[in-house]
């Protein structure tokens, strides 16, 4: 008996701690299933938006093609207005603020509008023309344009959405990744389902597809959103073509000639070498363009010396050449920033440069100003606009010379292709005075490079691509110096053969290379001569370019005409 009790007390205890277990397991388990629920059921949270675009109350969001912009846009009575250094240096638009006349310019085809900062009209050709808004704001120390006036302007368009005030701005045309919504779904700050709503889409709703992940892909909605769906919930992307569908046309007619360019810099230093132009040309041959170096800014204010000959344009014409004088901004004692950027300044070099080319009888003008900044490089592009129409109501050619695009962005010779007849690739300089190495003034790889960077802005039909016929010779000193010294090609060919300096064609550089062990170092040169001629006008005619341009003439041997004339057919 008092086993069996023993036994029966035994099973009484067990009951509560299986029990016990029992709830602990069920718990668990309960747990478990919580937590795969909470783990993989999608959060509902919605982000707000105005947090996503941080906005305040009188900002617009901008959000440029598919990228939201840190610069905001503001709303003022009820109108959008942009930032100017959003206009100007992201969507590429021609508004430029005149600091000397404190008004907005505006360069056509054939005159410039001016706008007043809170005023609601504009003048251009002497008519006074009204808007039913202000077309320029001044807010603290940044200038506005109001998107309306914008859109007239620009090849751009603007989709404006509110809660929060935001506008979609369309300013790069071609074709895009599409993708469309499967079903109705969320578009999520992050790739994953916890993370906080943006916005819903419906099935069928079209977006841009930014990114493709493993299972999730990022894209921007319509309505400006940049966030991610889910990939399950998306149909196969597709290349889709998106045109311009606004009003706005440019009309820049352009002098380019129907033939190729065959152009020859000549440098002339004084008026005296104006008459030499017979003996210089004498042994030239297929050059339909000669461009003497005749004009320089002298001072800030604009003003411009002047070696241009009547008879030197007459002698050109009689041998069927055309004249386009160069103008450069070489003086030192000149301000570059300091002149372009003052309007009276610009203007006056103008009607200097018309006068003169209407005395002498010029075809066309050749802007040569080199080794400009990022600060002057707008200024720099005003001018041109600015000196287009005129050369473009004077059947004036007009030609911008241009270091290989390197570093040099901001020369912004997208918009030179498109109100000037050619940009011009200076194509030699690789190495020069300076340098921290010796190397080729022009070896073919940096050609290349030069051309088809260029032609990302700029059609073939407007590039004309300039050659070097000088060679530097380098001396690398013992004691670590590094000089160098500019060669004609016959000068050059003499050094070689006078010194008995054992030269071989260099792949690399498509060039005949040589070096002499001295006392004092090593002499190192890349020879231009005929053979790396012809490898550079055949990129030219590679590329379809419109022609070549040659720096200078009197440093060629005669052979060399011949070479450049048959890859210009």
């Amino acid at each position: 008996m008092a086993k069996r009790r023993r036994r029966r007390r035994r099973r009484n205890q067990l009951v509560p701690i299986l029990v016990a277990m029992l709830l602990i397991i069920l718990v668990a388990i309960a747990g478990i299933v919580t937590g795969f629920i909470k783990k993989y059921t999608p959060s509902d949270a919605k982000m707000d938006l105005t947090d996503y675009y941080h906005t305040d109350e009188d900002e617009v969001a901008l959000i440029l093609q598919n990228m939201i912009s840190e610069t905001k846009g503001k709303m003022v009575d009820g109108k959008i207005y942009l930032p100017y250094s959003v206009i100007t240096k992201e969507l590429g638009g021609r508004f430029y603020w005149d600091s000397e006349t404190e008004k907005v310019l505006y360069t056509t085809a054939t005159d410039t509008l001016e706008i007043k900062p809170e005023d609601t009209s504009y003048t251009i050709a002497g008519q006074t023309k009204q808007q039913d808004y202000v077309i320029a704001k001044k807010i603290g120390e940044e200038l506005y344009i109001a998107l309306d006036f914008a859109e007239e302007y620009m090849p751009i368009q603007g989709e404006v959405y509110e809660n929060p005030n935001r506008v979609v701005l369309s300013y790069q045309w071609g074709e895009w990744n599409m993708v469309s919504a499967s079903k109705d779904t969320e578009v999520r700050y992050q790739g994953g389902i916890k993370s906080p709503i943006l916005s819903e889409v419906k099935k069928g709703d079209t977006m841009v597809l930014l990114e493709e992940m493993e299972n999730w892909s990022r894209v921007m909605t319509a309505d400006g959103i940049d966030g991610y769906v889910e990939k399950k919930s998306l149909e196969k992307p597709q290349a889709t073509e998106v045109s311009y569908t606004g009003n706005y046309k440019e009309d820049y007619s352009s002098l380019t000639r129907d033939y190729k360019i065959n152009l020859a810099w000549h440098q002339v230093t004084s008026e005296a070498a104006n008459a030499t132009l017979g003996e210089t040309i004498q042994n030239m041959t297929g050059v339909n363009v000669i461009s003497p170096t005749w004009f320089s800014i002298t001072a800030n204010e604009g003003t411009i010396s002047s070696l241009a000959s009547a008879d030197y344009v007459n002698e050109a014409h009689d041998k069927g050449m055309e004249v386009w004088g160069l103008i450069d901004n070489f003086n030192p004692s000149v301000s570059t920033l300091e002149t372009l950027s003052t309007r009276s300044s610009r203007e006056h070099i103008i009607q200097k440069l018309l006068e003169e080319a209407k005395r002498v009888g010029l075809d066309g003008i050749n802007v040569d100003f080199e080794a400009l900044t990022e600060e002057e490089a707008p200024h720099f592009i005003q001018f041109i606009r600015e000196l287009s129409v005129v050369c473009r109501a004077n059947n004036l050619v007009l030609s911008v010379d241009n270091p290989v695009p390197q570093f040099t962005g901001f020369y912004n010779r997208k918009e030179q292709g498109i109100v000037a007849d050619y940009v011009i690739i200076m194509g030699y300089d690789e190495h020069t005075t300076g340098s921290e190495e010796a190397g080729s003034v022009a070896s073919l790889p940096f050609v290349k490079e030069g051309i088809e960077k260029t032609l990302q802005e700029v059609p073939k039909e407007k590039v004309i691509n300039g050659i070097p016929f000088y060679t530097r010779l380098w001396t690398e000193s013992n004691n670590g110096t590094l000089s160098s010294e500019v060669m004609t090609m016959n000068q050059a060919s003499e050094y070689v053969q006078n010194n008995g300096i054992e030269v071989y064609w260099e792949k690399a550089t498509a060039q005949n290379y040589g070096e002499l062990l001295t006392d004092n170092g090593t002499q190192k040169i890349w020879l231009e001569d005929e053979q790396s001629i012809e490898e550079k006008m055949k990129l030219i005619e590679q590329y379809g370019l419109a022609g070549v341009a040659s720096w200078k003439l009197g440093f060629e041997r005669a052979d060399v005409w011949t070479i450049i004339s048959e890859y210009l057919q």
